[in-house]
């Protein structure tokens, strides 16, 4: 087992500005009801960020959000404007975020899910992001990860009217600032480390629009162990959301003056749980979420972190963990989308 990292001299986000949002570091659960349900060779715990916060049940898109509030301030904008899919956990967020700086907020949403719910689009995160004040607008367009004509056209809206738009594109991911959040989990769990008296020995995470890993993969390049940062995309298209990763790490590496290039062997995706679509769960992201409440009353969702667990799952299964390993599977929220998915789940 690798002793705890030494503390860093500084900061990689030392010079950068930082809103808070969040409670501040998130806990480190010790999971042993799913450590023994995977056949206790492998110790799994879990890093909280769905716990992060007082604002709308929080999530991973508020550490993305404390480094961008600065910027759309200083802006002067009058309106944060952000795209997602119907259930998006990143435009609850951003209206979230919105309510609590004064600012009002225009939200595109998405046809990006194949899937078909009489409650979809009234339940869950889209009814949050309503409740909070935001205007979202429904587009009858499929999943992308890049910068969509939808967005755009919103913030063109916004200026019409006489308002000054900020523009987040969907999970934040690329915007300058969008990784900062995810490069400080990094020096979080290494500080943590230190207090547990052990290092992980991989990171899960889901992956799909790239910058929660990207800044994961970055922070953790500073302590050498990046290639242990397992992303699961949840995405169904992973050459684009490789593509996007890789750029999200370069310009952020870039902007932190990180010293050194992110090698491509650092950037580890596995696209084997994404099927069938984006949003659109196996029975064995359902059979994973179901084991993760009934071990550990950790709820996850079908979209993102039944992914995620599920891959850790079939990971732990396979022996992909050597024996002794501790890994840390990073939960990033989003519960509030399995009310759109009741009927997988009316039984339980």
């Amino acid at each position: 087992m690798s002793p705890p990292a030494k503390s860093p001299a500084t900061s990689l986000l030392a010079n950068f500005e930082r809103y808070p949002l969040t409670f501040g570091p998130t806990p480190i659960e010790h999971l042993p009801r799913l450590t023994a349900a995977l056949g206790g060779k492998v110790e799994i715990y879990a890093k909280r960020d769905d716990c992060n916060s007082g604002l709308a049940m929080g999530g991973n898109k508020l550490r993305k959000l404390e480094y961008i509030v600065p910027d759309a301030i200083a802006s002067g904008a009058d309106t944060l404007v952000s795209i997602g899919g119907v259930q998006s956990n990143h435009t609850r967020m951003v209206a979230a975020t919105a309510a609590k700086i004064g600012m009002k907020c225009v939200v595109v949403q998405e046809k990006w899910v194949p899937h078909y719910d009489a409650v979809y689009d009234r339940v869950g995160n889209i009814l949050m992001t309503r409740l909070m004040g935001a205007d979202s607008r429904l587009v009858d367009e499929g999943f992308d990860i890049g910068i969509r004509k939808s967005w755009e056209d919103a913030m063109q809206s916004v200026r019409d009217a006489g308002g000054k738009p900020y523009g987040i594109p969907a999970g934040a991911s690329v915007h300058k600032y969008g990784a900062l959040g995810y490069v400080g989990f990094a020096e979080e769990v290494a500080e943590q480390e230190r207090a547990l008296g052990f290092r992980f020995d991989y990171v899960v995470v889901c992956v799909v629009t790239g910058s929660t890993q990207g800044g994961m993969i970055v922070g953790f390049a500073a302590q050498d162990r990046a290639e242990r940062v397992i992303g699961i995309d949840a995405s169904a298209t992973p050459e684009q959301t490789r593509a996007q990763v890789r750029r999200i790490v370069d310009d952020t590496a870039a902007l932190l003056e990180l010293g050194r290039p992110i090698r491509e062997d650092e950037i580890v995706i596995n696209p084997d749980y994404a099927y069938p679509a984006y949003g659109v769960p196996s029975e064995a992201t359902n059979e994973a979420i179901r084991l993760g409440a009934r071990t550990e009353a950790m709820i996850t969702d079908p979209v993102y972190e039944g992914k995620s667990l599920q891959g850790l799952i079939d990971l732990t299964r396979k022996g992909f963990f050597p024996a002794g390993s501790k890994v840390l599977y990073a939960h990033l929220g989003g519960a509030p989308a399995l009310n759109g998915y009741s009927y997988y789940f009316k039984d339980g």
